[in-house]
């Protein structure tokens, strides 16, 4: 391992190395993720060095260059962050004084790790939370065109998963999609909440220069900057579990979605298809056909809710920096690779599956009127509870209605005969001409 960032020449013998590496912990793996937003963010750090006279205009520009190119060398494979190094910010001042000389020795002034790493988080979730944003808007489209295409098929609906009523798959599908219009509201939502740049603050107290702060906050994208360097670092741990929770919104409704796919293609249900690429055989019985995709996205929202429990028990800390915070990268990261992984599969799957409308069909048994049979005499003036009663006295017939008549006759708001596509499709746009 280099030498280390904090090393002093009065205290040369640096803590061994099984120390050192619990120490490093899993950041040097960590900081890959987050190399390129802290290459970022060194580059804007240097322009603002610059704005203050730090550096001059030709420092700037070997610093600038020097920085390029080691995130194109990133990016190609041609320069790693190994185990030689602590961390990555260690690594690129390492590279940078190897370019440079002393200059590069001049990166770390005005700054610490501190927020260093707060801002390259940031930079990190806004990114992730765009990213987020962009999928659920993908599957709320996906559903929304399916509703339309199908808004008429009949299919029962369910409580207590038992049979209830005639419902339809418009139904069933509008109803995932507004749920992901609303977690693509969220993802937006919390990308702006966070959209602060914490860099300036340096170890929570700020220092005796006079940084351009919002300027640079302005040149990494940030709409405003955290002002106060205590809240800057009592804000690490908070953020990233806000964007954590707006992963888990779209995973948990993930998971619902899972479990009814993997209901019904049940042979019990079967109500759907799902297409081979997202099946998988038994190793031991040759008639399997297993639905193990959905099962494991299935899975993903309780990994997310893991993590949320992590980071919520790692939080119980006094004001200002500690140690401990160097935990909240592992959850965090580990959270939106797993979970924009997962959401990634989704359109796919809902654009393919296969509705089996015969069997939908033959579920939607006769009892299942029982409640339109009820309200329908309700309108006509009978009172609603002796309704109830009459019709619970023969649960038989249909009243006389075709299950496609049902459905066009339930014209509340929302339900089948009216399920006002159009409202949640300009919902889905306006959010998405917002944040294009």
């Amino acid at each position: 391992m280099n030498d280390f960032l904090w090393k002093k020449t009065t205290t040369p013998t640096a803590p061994d190395e099984a120390i050192m590496a619990f120490l490093a912990g899993e950041d040097i793996v960590l900081d890959r993720v987050l190399l390129l937003f802290d290459l970022q963010a060194s580059a804007a750090h240097a322009r603002g060095l610059k704005r203050i006279g730090v550096l001059t205009g030709e420092e700037l520009h070997l610093v600038e260059d020097a920085l390029a190119d080691f995130a194109r060398d990133f990016e190609s494979g041609k320069r790693t962050l190994g185990a030689e190094f602590e961390d990555g910010h260690s690594a690129i001042e390492h590279w940078l004084t190897d370019e440079l000389g002393d200059l590069g020795r001049k990166i770390h002034t005005g700054r610490s790790r501190n927020d260093q790493v707060a801002v390259a988080l940031r930079l990190y979730m806004k990114a992730q939370l765009a990213d987020l944003g962009d999928l659920c808007a993908e599957v709320a489209g996906v559903l929304l065109e399916r509703a339309s295409a199908e808004a008429e098929l009949p299919f029962p609906g369910y409580t207590h998963l038992q049979r209830a009523m005639p419902s339809s798959a418009g139904l069933w599908l509008a109803g995932h999609a507004e749920a992901f219009i609303d977690n693509l509201e969220l993802a937006q939502h919390t990308r702006r909440w966070l959209d602060a740049s914490p860099l300036g603050t340096a170890s929570g107290f700020g220092v005796n220069l006079a940084l351009p702060r919002q300027e640079v906050a302005e040149d990494l994208g940030f709409s405003r900057w955290v002002v106060n360097p205590q809240c800057a670092q009592n804000s690490r741990g908070k953020v990233e579990l806000q964007a954590i929770g707006a992963l888990g919104a779209a995973t948990l409704d993930l998971q619902r979605m899972a479990w009814d796919l993997s209901l019904f293609t049940t042979q019990e249900f079967d109500f759907i298809r799902l297409p081979e690429r997202y099946c998988t055989g038994s190793s031991i019985m040759p008639n399997k056909r297993n639905p193990d995709v959905v099962e494991l996205l299935r899975a993903v929202h309780a990994r997310i809710v893991g993590s949320q429990v992590e980071l919520q028990g790692l939080l119980s800390l006094p004001s200002g920096y500690q140690r401990d915070l160097q935990a909240t990268k592992p959850p965090l990261i580990r959270s939106f690779e797993m979970g924009l992984r997962a959401l990634r599969l989704l359109p796919g799957l809902l654009r393919d599956f296969e509705w089996r409308p015969e069997r939908m069909r033959e579920a939607i048994t006769a009892e299942l009127h029982a409640t339109d049979r009820a309200t329908a005499l309700a309108a006509s003036g009978v009172p609603f509870r002796k309704a109830y009663q009459r019709v619970s006295e023969n649960l038989d017939g249909n009243g006389g209605h075709s299950v496609e008549q049902s459905l066009r006759e339930r014209i509340s708001p929302g339900a089948s005969g009216d399920l006002r596509l159009d409202l949640l499709k300009e919902r889905l746009d306006q959010f998405c001409q917002e944040n294009p």
